[in-house]
């Protein structure tokens, strides 16, 4: 049961235009236009193999190692300008470690170090940065990285938005490894690491006074950990990936695209909780492209499934844990699913943006 203030207003954002000559807010959604925007700005001017590949992190070697290549170095960066700056389960810290850390991580990399730029906005009280950098070093000392470089900027009032973070992430990746979104093949076996959605709805609620009969906190989280679990369970595992902004569909829309199969959802194994599905009907939003903080999305091979089902409910962050679909070389770079009334329909990458600052 959820209710709403009822001067609360939800914004929109502008429809997408299949020509633009300026930025929108649903550039940064994740979906469509954000692929549009690295693909017709970003690539053609800093093109190579690695970029190329759009995976969630580069990895890279650096040199040799007397006359040996040297180990692999996986290494991501990401921003974060997320509206409040406190949230419950979290705030714009701890969202900035846990994103660096997830990033590495479903590329089968071991964090180690972190850097952080930090540009704050004149007027910002320093009782909410020393608030934001406590939880940073808590969720830096939980994740087993360390923070060892960094920056700051400070602009005029009104220019900041309180405070932007951007972590950047470097992590070593074991021999062996090789996971990416193109390596998916018919019959493997999609899962997700719990329910979805919660991490979009629980800035919603803040920002349109939603009231919810239990708390409804963000799944802000490290996934380092749970993602050991997965590849201790099945080194075969195909890709993993974070399904943050853009939501699942994004994450899977990516796949599909990279690796030219389909992917079949049953939307009746999709975890959600209640309060996710009701806010969610009350905006005319679909949990499938809401944001997630702490969740991981896994291809395995078909026979693996069942047993790294079993091994991600062993851990504290999948514990509602299921399998939800299934690769197919039908329909190449689609993602469809079937109903719960057996249906069955497109799930399109996200166009616009359904939740602006959500990260």
């Amino acid at each position: 049961m959820i209710t709403r203030p009822d001067s609360a207003a939800f914004g929109s954002c502008p429809m997408p235009k299949s020509r633009y000559d300026q930025i929108l807010l649903g550039h940064g959604s994740g979906g469509r236009l954000s692929a549009e925007l690295i693909q017709e700005v970003f690539l053609p001017a800093f093109g190579n193999d690695v970029l190329a590949a759009l995976e969630d992190q580069a990895t890279v070697r650096l040199g040799v190692d007397n006359g040996k290549p040297a180990p692999r170095v996986a290494f991501t960066t990401d921003s974060f300008v997320v509206r409040p700056l406190f949230f419950p389960g979290g705030n714009i810290g701890t969202l900035a470690v846990h994103g660096t850390v997830n990033d590495l991580a479903v590329g089968g990399a071991i964090p180690q170090f972190l850097a952080a730029a930090f540009i704050l906005e004149e007027g910002l009280p320093l009782d909410d940065l020393r608030r934001i950098v406590a939880s940073m070093s808590a969720a830096c000392a939980a994740a087993g990285v360390t923070l060892v470089t960094g920056d700051t900027k400070v602009v005029d009032r009104g220019k900041g938005d309180g405070v932007f973070i951007t972590t950047t992430g470097i992590g070593l990746v074991p021999a062996g490894r090789c996971l990416s979104i193109r390596n998916a093949r018919p019959g493997d076996r999609i899962l997700v690491s719990g329910t979805l959605g919660d991490h979009g709805i629980a800035i919603l609620s803040v920002r349109e006074g939603l009231e919810f009969e239990t708390v409804l906190e963000s799944d802000t989280a490290a996934l380092n950990g749970l993602t050991e679990t997965i590849l201790t369970a099945c080194p075969e595992t195909r890709c993993m990936r974070d399904p943050t902004r853009g939501g699942l569909s994004s994450t899977l829309n990516e796949l599909a695209e990279a690796s030219r199969m389909g992917v079949e959802l049953d939307e009746a194994a999709i975890p959600l909780r209640a309060e996710v599905r009701g806010a969610c009907e009350m905006f005319g939003l679909d949990p499938l492209y809401v944001a997630n903080e702490g969740k991981v999305t896994a291809v395995v091979p078909p026979e693996a499934a069942a047993r790294v089902l079993t091994a991600m409910r062993s851990h504290p962050l999948g514990r509602n844990a299921a399998i939800v679909g299934t690769v197919v070389a039908d329909h190449p770079g689609l993602v469809t699913l079937r109903s719960l009334i057996g249906g069955e329909r497109v799930v399109p990458m996200l166009s616009g943006e359904q939740l602006p600052r959500i990260c």
